[in-house]
């Protein structure tokens, strides 16, 4: 059965679905502005206008926003951040979340700006006036699920420096900590997924998880 105050939230989404298409339309062809529904994390997309990430209603959360659904009332607003598209444009975001009376977060308001030109004018210039035009390490943007925990498990790679077919079982635990930390478990395949990445069964999987999870609470 739904939760009392989910009619709240449906109705404060609703609220929401002209503003995003204002924000678009105010901002032009290189703003998208998307609705969350954080309570759909596999097809949180409520409603989008604007085409710079090829978002589309039902599609999936962001690792970013997987990361604040896994913070749950304690996340932060996240504004003017930048990103950089599989395809290599850049986009400047933010992230506002929506709480319903209570205070508890259940969605959020994206927008999403295409700065690809702006910054390479803005390193353009630079070079003209002799300064050194540096290009910024950015975080890759994906609403894809197997995208995000395939990145996710490739930087945790790195992060642990070994192998993940060979971890130890601390090294395993701690795997965990970093992954849960990103909110990939929020994602229903992404146990399974980091299993066999792994080569271990579901339910050793499970197991570190949860001790993970104990470990952070304890």
């Amino acid at each position: 059965m739904d939760h009392p105050t989910d009619d709240v939230r449906d109705q404060i989404l609703a609220a929401m679905v002209p503003v995003v298409h204002g924000i678009q339309a105010t901002f032009g062809p290189d703003c998208e502005a998307v609705l969350h529904d954080y309570r759909k994390p596999e097809s949180s997309v409520v409603a989008v206008a604007g085409g710079v990430t090829g978002r589309e209603p039902a599609s999936a959360m962001s690792e970013i926003g997987l990361r604040m659904l896994r913070r749950g009332d304690a996340a932060e607003d996240d504004l003017n951040y930048f990103a950089r598209l599989p395809d290599g444009r850049q986009i400047k975001s933010s992230t506002i979340l929506l709480r319903d009376p209570a205070g508890h977060v259940f969605g959020a308001l994206c927008i999403n700006v295409d700065v690809t030109a702006l910054r390479s004018a803005g390193q353009a210039i630079s070079r003209m006036l002799g300064q050194q035009a540096t290009e910024d390490a950015l975080p890759t943007f994906s609403s894809d699920p197997d995208a995000i925990i395939d990145s996710a498990l490739n930087e945790a790679e790195q992060t642990l420096g070994r192998p993940l077919r060979g971890l130890s079982a601390a090294d395993r635990l701690e795997l965990f900590r970093l992954l849960d930390g990103r909110g990939v478990f929020q994602l229903r395949k992404a146990t399974t997924a980091v299993a066999q990445r792994l080569g271990v069964s579901r339910a050793s999987a499970y197991k570190y998880l949860s001790q993970a999870r104990e470990d952070e609470q304890a």
